[in-house]
């Protein structure tokens, strides 16, 4: 059930040149129950007074399970952007008022397929860093097999992509695609990919009876994506979608 609660931030740094994750801790010092993949809101006032507020997923790395302390968020700058002003500028000790969580972007209980193909672009991928426990649980309790697939335009813009490079030297059963529109790496990786991640959807064949696809991050990319899927023969309820949308 939704919350509402003040962040106090407590460790920040740039992810990427125009991305900052930030760490926050409840001011009330409670822990964050969430499900991987939810997301929480953050309220605010336009310069007129006027309320607003912004979304952002989760990115918290725990067991899946239980309540987590810190409670993680990737932010990309937008020019002109009142979250940008607000988010951007935080200084460590500082608070924002926030609610949630909500969504239901989250891996099912009762699924019985036997691969994942998460895409990703953007900040979008975040959730995906919150799942990571739950996927590895679900390779070893059923052999599940998970595909990344994450589009950036070049190898500085890969948010937290160490960590999912990382994750797949232990884990066989996961692959990670950095899938790079503007051109190879310096020092290109086995698993890397060039172009757009629709493109590169044809390389793992999507099978209709043993997939469930997850799209996360720019809205063309998720249409694309999602255009793709279906064409593969995905049913539309094997194919779970969220959009963000860049707001000033």
């Amino acid at each position: 059930m939704a919350e509402q609660f003040q962040l106090r931030l407590v460790d920040s740094f740039m992810l990427a040149p125009t991305v900052r994750h930030l760490s926050f801790e409840r001011a009330d010092g409670a822990p964050l129950a969430f499900i991987p993949g939810q997301f929480l809101q953050v309220h605010f006032q336009y310069d007129d007074g006027k309320p607003t507020k912004r979304s952002y997923s989760v990115g918290t790395v725990g067991d899946g399970a239980s309540p987590v302390q810190r409670v993680e968020i990737a932010v990309s700058y937008v020019e002109g952007g009142a979250a940008t002003k607000l988010l951007g500028e935080l200084a460590h000790e500082g608070s924002v008022d926030a609610s949630g969580p909500y969504g239901r972007f989250c891996l099912m209980e009762a699924d019985a397929n036997k691969r994942y193909i998460l895409i990703a672009t953007g900040t979008g991928v975040t959730p995906y860093r919150a799942m990571l426990p739950q996927m590895a649980k679900l390779m070893e309790t059923r052999g599940v097999k998970v595909v990344l697939l994450y589009g950036a335009r070049n190898e500085t813009e890969l948010l937290y992509g160490e960590e999912f490079e990382a994750f797949a030297r232990t884990h066989p059963n996961f692959t990670f695609h950095a899938c790079l529109s503007r051109g190879a790496r310096p020092e290109p990786r086995p698993h890397d990919r060039l172009g757009y991640v629709q493109t590169v959807l044809a390389e793992l064949q999507p099978d209709a009876e043993g997939d469930i696809a997850y799209l996360c991050g720019n809205p063309n990319m998720v249409d694309a994506s999602f255009a793709a899927l279906k064409e593969h023969g995905l049913p539309v309820q094997h194919i779970r979608r969220e959009k963000y949308i860049s707001s000033r």
